[in-house]
């Protein structure tokens, strides 16, 4: 009898384990659906109110848009590939600082799918880039927890170049002076916080803050990032000035904090046009619109074009493996 009883105990113990990854996958997959789904409706809602805004303006915009040389976009694009794939090596960076030994290869070909599903929502692309690095090498990867917040150390240092550089919207959204001093202050503590709790805490997801302790890639790191942004700044100042806005560097810095800003609200694709028009606007709804929307498609193109050459990429690394078993 109680060998009996031994064996019932076994089969409904068994069950309840096994369904716990099983539940907790169904979460995450209606999770990113439901975050796919509000990102496209948002972006449909997003365009629908410039078309709004655009009605009385469309031979104007049409032709800001069309105004725009495509050897001008050529390099539109280029410049936003250079800071995707310098944002690739700054995760590349954190990954490794957090115990993985994933090759640089595959965590580029993660990355570069997370970069087409960021042109949706920022929150979408690195749940996109995580994912596909923990199935593609799920052996050499660190922990989900700890890839979330080895997302930290870049997002610290983007948010202190903002900081530092916010003095650029005091005149475009009319803010008192003393604003970004606040700003600067606040992100300076924020980012000594963050250096502390990265020291003392150096197991569980915290691993994933290695890189804010670590010297010497942290260096590195910086120039990553400051390439990054130094490219996207480039992209900004060229697509208006196609246009015929007459913008300043300055301008096109402020306009890239917007855009970032906003990425972190689920606004979708139309926070290109949305921050130029923010910040620019009173330069021409019509131009400062037309300049947005060409971000936005620079942005997209090459998203594609990343994305193509990871899919691309891991497709023949398949081909190449099968063949090698055949032999």
């Amino acid at each position: 009898m109680r060998g009996q009883g031994r064996d019932r105990s076994i089969p409904t113990a068994g069950p309840s384990i096994s369904a716990a990854p099983t539940r907790r996958g169904h979460v995450l997959h209606v999770s990113t659906r439901y975050r796919v789904g509000g990102a496209l409706v948002v972006t449909l809602a997003a365009f629908g109110g410039l078309v709004f805004v655009l009605a009385e303006r469309q031979g104007q915009f049409s032709t800001a848009v069309l105004t725009a040389p495509v050897w001008l976009l050529s390099i539109a694009v280029v410049l936003h590939l250079t800071s995707l794939v310098t944002r690739s090596e700054a995760w590349n960076l954190c990954v490794r600082a957090a115990g993985g030994s994933t090759p640089r290869r595959i965590v580029f070909r993660a990355a570069g799918v997370g970069a087409l599903a960021s042109v949706l929502s920022a929150q979408l692309g690195a749940a996109t880039r995580i994912g596909a690095l923990r199935r593609t090498a799920p052996k050499t990867c660190p922990r989900l927890a700890v890839l979330v917040t080895a997302e930290v150390p870049i997002i610290a240092v983007e948010a202190m170049l903002a900081a530092l550089f916010t003095f650029t919207l005091v005149a475009p959204l009319d803010l008192p002076a003393w604003v970004p001093v606040l700003i600067v202050a606040g992100t300076a503590a924020l980012a000594l916080g963050l250096r502390r709790v990265a020291r003392c805490h150096r197991t569980g997801f915290w691993r994933g803050l290695a890189m804010a302790r670590e010297f010497r890639g942290r260096g590195r790191l910086v120039g990553l990032v400051v390439l990054g942004v130094l490219a996207q700044v480039a992209r900004n100042w060229l697509l208006l000035h196609a246009v015929g806005v007459h913008a300043s560097v300055l301008d096109a810095v402020a306009v890239l904090i917007v855009s970032v800003s906003l990425s972190a609200v689920p606004v979708g694709a139309g926070v290109g046009a949305a921050a130029t028009i923010l910040i620019l606007g009173a330069h021409g709804v019509a131009d400062t619109a037309a300049a947005g929307v060409l971000l936005t498609v620079t942005g997209t193109v090459a998203g594609l074009c990343y994305a193509a050459w990871a899919c691309g990429d891991h497709a023949l690394a398949l081909a190449r493996s099968r063949r090698a078993a055949l032999i």
